[in-house]
């Protein structure tokens, strides 16, 4: 998941919400309950299922993705820094039954490598376009949750022909410098212990964690993504996002919204960043007919 709070200057201020926050009736304890405790709603190890996944090479890593189901094909993304495919998982169970979803673990996260390019989303959306390259020659629909939903558009941008439709969850407009990243893994991995043991040991270049986020940290402190990227985004967008979203306020969703030509809104009343962990219903309920919507 992309860590964004609007008001706040760094990092950690962020997760001390989180891990305090209570929306809806449930409480969230730590980093394996907000990205992947039994919030998902599934059974399956999604980003740890050996028995669905595949590597393909992308430049300078290898990147890991799952497949499931039959059907016209729908890439997951989820979000960035502590998110895993996990924590997509009740989507990829609600879309697999109809579809062929195909899950990527982004670079640097889960199963697949670093690298030694800067994790831009230019380069994440070349890595998806190296995936597809490997599972179908369709177009595909994209659902991706923050850093998932970046990653979406800027694949959306990039490659044009490739895709039939995107929901970008929780991803406003981002203008460079209005927050601050400053990651370490000593800070990350005091939030939730058992949960970055868990990770550290699928990661294959466990022992780059550092650098990895530092990439990360000097990345995100120049980002800027305006209409440069999201005006020239072809196809339908459902720009979706929970009210009280503390990553992607809501006047940067609206933004974001206004600046893509073909874009369609939905907003998770009393919903956080992640909506569909505390709501799926709805999100659910609002995705379904733009998903089954001819263009």
């Amino acid at each position: 998941m992309i860590i964004k709070l609007f008001k706040q200057k760094t990092i950690f201020s962020f997760f001390i919400l989180m891990i305090s926050f209570s929306v809806m009736g449930q409480d969230i304890k730590g980093l394996r309950y907000f990205m992947q405790g039994n919030a998902t709603a599934s059974s399956v190890p999604y980003g740890n299922n050996q028995s669905a996944g595949h590597y393909v090479k992308s430049d300078d890593a290898k990147i890991y993705y799952e497949v499931y189901g039959k059907g016209s094909p729908i890439v997951v993304l989820h979000g960035g820094i502590v998110g895993s495919p996990l924590e997509m998982g009740q989507l990829i169970d609600s879309l697999s039954q109809k579809h062929q979803v195909i899950s990527i673990s982004t670079r640097g996260h889960g199963r697949s490598e670093m690298g030694n390019k800067i994790p831009s989303y230019e380069q994440k959306a070349k890595d998806v376009n190296a995936v597809l390259e490997k599972v179908t020659k369709e177009k595909v629909t994209i659902v991706g949750f923050s850093d998932g939903a970046y990653t979406g558009y800027f694949f959306a941008e990039q490659y044009p022909d490739r895709i039939e439709k995107l929901v970008a969850i929780g991803a406003g407009e981002w203008k460079k410098g209005f927050r601050e990243f400053k990651m370490d893994y000593k800070t990350f991995s005091a939030m939730d212990e058992l949960f970055w043991k868990q990770q550290i040991a699928i990661r294959p270049e466990p022992k780059r964690i550092d650098e990895w986020f530092s990439t990360l940290s000097s990345y995100y402190n120049n980002l800027n993504i305006d209409k440069t990227i999201l005006g020239q985004i072809k196809c339908p967008v459902l720009v979706m996002a929970g009210e009280k979203d503390q990553n992607a306020p809501f006047d940067t969703v609206i933004s974001a919204y206004k600046m893509i030509p073909n874009a369609q809104l939905s907003i998770i009343p009393n919903a956080p960043h992640p909506a569909f962990l505390v709501n799926f219903d709805a999100v659910w309920t609002s995705m379904k007919p733009f998903l089954n919507q001819n263009n």
